[in-house]
């Protein structure tokens, strides 16, 4: 069943989002180290307009567990995505200037996808798929028709996906050091 996230999915979502924030080979995990980054996801999923709030996002649950996760926001709150995060930051003795992510992302005028993970248990059974599938009820929810993402140059199997879903390559983007392709695809409205 998917659903919208919820702030009791916090633990479970922190472990899908940690997943992706290690293949970008994020600076911060590197130095502040997996355990506290986990345990500040955790935490930041129940921030309201933080990049992975449960406000943010949607889950496919499956006999009680988060077998996947998808985040996105709007293109024009970008630059602000971050800031509740601060005060955690300073919980954990990092200084509130650090940033998991310096590089921006979205394109303008759209609802960008930033993360979808499905849990290792449950891959290969559609889920990422079902996700993108259902994402029009986030990208409608907040008034917008164009969906974006990005997708590492070196993951070939992902952009496939994407482009069997009706993405297609608009531009580039280097996030992390890694350069990615970004794509669009306009829902229905209906």
């Amino acid at each position: 069943m998917i659903r919208f996230a919820k702030k009791e999915d916090g633990e479970a979502l922190a472990r899908l989002i940690l997943v992706i924030l290690k293949d970008m080979e994020l600076p911060f995990v590197t130095e502040y180290g997996e355990e506290t980054a986990l345990n500040i996801l955790a935490e930041a999923v129940a921030l309201p307009d933080y990049r992975y709030s449960y406000q943010r996002g949607l889950v496919m649950e499956i006999d009680g567990k988060v077998a996947g996760g998808a985040f996105g926001y709007p293109a024009t709150e970008e630059e602000g995505i971050d800031e509740p995060l601060i005060p955690l930051l300073k919980k954990y003795g990092i200084p509130e200037d650090t940033r998991l992510f310096v590089d921006m992302e979205a394109f303008p005028g759209e609802w960008y996808l930033d993360s979808i993970c499905v849990s290792e248990e449950f891959r290969g059974q559609g889920i990422g798929s079902q996700l993108l599938d259902a994402l029009p009820k986030l990208v409608l929810r907040d008034q917008e028709t164009v969906i974006g993402l990005s997708v590492d140059k070196a993951n070939p199997n992902a952009k496939r996906l994407y482009e069997r879903k009706g993405f297609q390559v608009v531009g580039q983007r280097t996030i992390s050091g890694h350069l990615y392709d970004h794509m669009q695809k306009k829902i229905d409205e209906n």
